[in-house]
């Protein structure tokens, strides 16, 4: 599986509160909602320029914070389909798994990416394209690999239950 999008970078210490403002917490209610809150605070005008299938990358304690799961789903469902970072809290690493969100943390590829370019993600080789190179990527286990091809863990439990399509 290839991901392929342009690359949305941030720097350092970019926390779960200002990926997603925890004023909205109890506010929204629908994806659209989460979506439109999207690094509100870092980048207002994220939400306008992100398309499907881009990338956040980000530096050292990307999603440092709070456990809450807003920070990663707001960011799947403004269109994000992978983050790299130099470093992620390991909360926010989590929950980007468990919602079939591929995170990586590498700093070779995060100093090699530039705002803006184009770059492509191959989840079964491990490896990232851009404008400088071919970069490695840590490698996801296969069951990691399974339940993001699946959209998150959820969903692959209910693949793996034959329960699919089926309402909790």
């Amino acid at each position: 599986m290839k991901i392929i999008g342009r690359a949305w970078k941030y720097g350092d210490n970019v926390n779960t509160d200002v990926i997603f403002p925890g004023r909205y917490l109890y506010t929204v209610s629908t994806e659209e909602d989460l979506a439109s809150h999207a690094m509100e605070d870092l980048d207002p005008e994220f939400i306008k320029k992100v398309k499907p299938g881009d990338i956040v990358v980000g530096g050292k304690n990307f999603g440092t914070g709070s456990s809450r799961e807003q920070a990663v789903t707001c960011l799947k469902h403004a269109g994000v389909k992978a983050i790299i970072v130099v470093s992620a809290g390991r909360i926010f690493f989590r929950n980007a798994i468990v919602h079939g969100l591929p995170l990586f943390q590498s700093k070779e590829a995060v100093d090699n990416i530039d705002q803006g370019e184009e770059i492509t993600i191959d989840l079964e080789k491990g490896k990232l394209l851009c404008n400088t190179g071919i970069f490695d990527l840590p490698q996801l286990t296969e069951g990691i690999k399974e339940i993001i091809k699946d959209g998150g863990l959820i969903p692959h439990l209910r693949k793996e239950l034959g329960i699919e399509g089926q309402e909790d």
